[in-house]
């Protein structure tokens, strides 16, 4: 009865976060269903595609999930379900929400620019390098951390390769997503190419899935981590060059009924195990301040991620997202709903894992992978035991897609910031460039670099990885307040509700660089034991260091900013 009432708390407050505090942040904004949106004003049939309402929030809300809201909320549980339930909840309806919402108005008012671009309105050319340059840090670690997610989802350890008979429940997965690539792109030609409507399309491909499922459940595929990884290098560097319409928007629509699916399917599970006992949610409600993945604060904050607040979702909300807004009304709904159903995701991520927490949770540590708990976790709600069962793969399937739906839209991002980066004032393309900037600008260049890069991190551990992503993505998050505070404060509208959740975020996130610089330090003067590789230390000892330092400078230009606002 403990899940039950957890997930209807949850909903009951959510809800209301998104009818009362949504709805007051548009009014203080001044939402404009008349105006004319970039998707309409600068349609290029390649990045600036209006898309209907339940598509672009099938997109926007696919990206930003990923496998965060699953990852996060399971892996902070070692501090017990309460305090991972309240910065769920309320992280999502005053921290990320606010951010979600606020860059997506705030690009849509902008041309469909993104952050950098924002910030550079404000603060200045130089901010917005600095701004680049950060995010990108960023996003390499993004892809590092979902390549990561999806090898191990893909991944089975038994020797095979290519299509298999009898497969394992990751190679199940493996095929099914697979085969969810190529109902994407039929869908992206029946609906853009060959005049289908989209409730025709959606229902054919939706049976496609259905079959894909069948299929994979009998037939799988199986490849070693390290093909896995060069494989998602592949898809992902093509995903992030071709048209949205040919796989971005159609795989993320398709892959939001799995997410909602997906999440229907955990309530039913929820609601029988309180009536039915197949499961007990094993989670104590508070384990202590300080666990082995730290004190609560800042390491609650970060690990939660996505589950209440993360600085990714407003690089899609401007890079992606914007330029795809058929109707500035509709900003609400997809901006700020979507991030309340992400948070929603975290809390039923927390009661899977809370069914299954003695197998995975030991001696104060999360122990596995989080994809596989939450679905054992949800599995073990309908009475099953094993991987083997149609609910597993859908479960399992579903974590994967999520995943490469944010390493898409990961890459495409990268690709728009890297070439930004090289270019000057008034050039729109590489194409307006010269010299070696001109290479540098050019889409292939950047999108390789950075796929490179990504997937060879990738091979580390995700626990090496998940922990600087945690604290650099929510200092992105930080960061992203503050630039649209500023943004709102020099176009005269209210910014009062961004100072506390900026200042919090940026005080988590930096205390948790900071505390990962000190104990790399220990390590290289022999003051504390190296567990791993060395380089490994070394890595994580540059990146936390030089963000740190990019977020200082940008967290000092924005107080002059916010300086000369108040005295004009």
């Amino acid at each position: 009865m403990t899940a039950l009432l957890i997930i209807i708390a949850a909903i009951a407050l959510l809800l209301c976060g998104y009818v009362f505090y949504g709805s007051w942040l548009a009014k203080q904004w001044g939402i404009d269903p008349k105006r004319q949106t970039p998707a309409q004003v600068k349609a290029d049939g390649m990045d600036y595609v209006a898309a209907k309402p339940v598509v672009l929030m099938g997109h926007h809300f696919s990206s930003i999930a990923g496998a965060g809201p699953i990852n996060g909320p399971i892996m902070a549980a070692v501090f017990g379900w309460v305090p991972v339930f309240l910065w769920c909840v309320l992280g999502g309806i005053f921290f990320g929400g606010l951010q979600d919402f606020g860059s997506l108005f705030a690009s849509s008012r902008n041309e469909g620019k993104s952050v950098g671009e924002i910030i550079k309105a404000s603060m200045g050319k130089t901010s917005k390098k600095l701004f680049i340059i950060f995010a990108l840090l960023v996003l390499i670690l993004v892809i590092a951390s979902f390549v990561n997610v999806v090898a191990s989802t893909f991944f089975s350890n038994d020797g095979r390769f290519g299509v298999v008979f009898n497969p394992t429940g990751q190679q199940s997965t493996a095929m099914i997503s697979l085969l969810f690539i190529v109902l994407a792109i039929a869908y992206g030609y029946l609906t853009n190419r060959a005049n289908w409507g989209t409730l025709p399309a959606t229902i054919a491909c939706l049976i496609g899935i259905v079959f894909a499922v069948i299929l994979g459940l009998n037939i799988g595929f199986a490849m070693s981590r390290t093909a896995w990884i060069i494989f998602i290098g592949i898809y992902i560097t093509i995903a992030s060059l071709v048209p949205v319409w040919v796989l971005l928007q159609p795989r993320d629509y398709l892959s939001s009924f799995l997410l909602y699916g997906m999440m229907a399917l955990a309530l039913i599970g929820i609601l029988m195990t309180a009536f039915t006992g197949n499961a007990t949610f094993e989670l104590p409600a508070f384990t202590g301040w300080s666990t082995k993945i730290g004190p609560m604060f800042p390491a609650l904050f970060i690990t939660v991620a996505c589950g209440a607040c993360s600085g990714f979702h407003s690089l899609i909300a401007t890079g992606t997202t914007s330029k795809q807004l058929d109707n500035e009304k509709n900003a609400k709904a997809i901006g700020y709903g979507s991030m309340l159903i992400e948070s929603a995701l975290g809390i039923i991520s927390l009661i899977a894992v809370g069914m299954v927490s003695g197998k995975f949770i030991v001696d104060g540590a999360f122990k596995g992978a989080p994809p596989v708990a939450f679905a054992s976790g949800i599995a073990k709600m309908f009475g099953l035991v094993d991987d083997k069962n149609a609910i597993y793969a859908l479960l399992t399937l579903a974590v994967s897609v999520f995943a490469l739906t944010s390493l898409d839209t990961g890459t495409r991002l990268s690709r728009f910031m890297f070439s930004e980066l090289f270019l000057k004032e008034g050039e729109e393309s590489y194409k307006d460039a010269t010299g070696i900037r001109k290479v540098l600008a050019f889409p292939l260049f950047g999108t390789l670099l950075m796929v490179a890069i990504g997937c060879i991190l990738g091979g580390l551990s995700l626990s090496q990885i998940w922990g600087l992503f945690g604290a650099a993505n929510q200092l992105l998050a930080g960061i992203a307040l503050m630039a649209v505070a500023a943004w709102l404060g020099n176009v005269g509208k209210n910014n009062k509700m961004f100072f506390i959740p900026t200042i919090f975020m940026l005080a988590a996130t930096l205390t948790q660089l900071i505390r990962t610089v000190i104990a790399k330090i220990k390590i290289f003067t022999g003051a504390a034991k190296a567990a791993g590789p060395m380089w490994g230390h070394w890595f994580q000892f540059f990146f936390a260091a030089a963000m740190t330092i990019l977020a200082i400078i940008l967290v000092i230009e924005g107080i002059k900013t916010f300086k000369k606002q108040k005295n004009a």
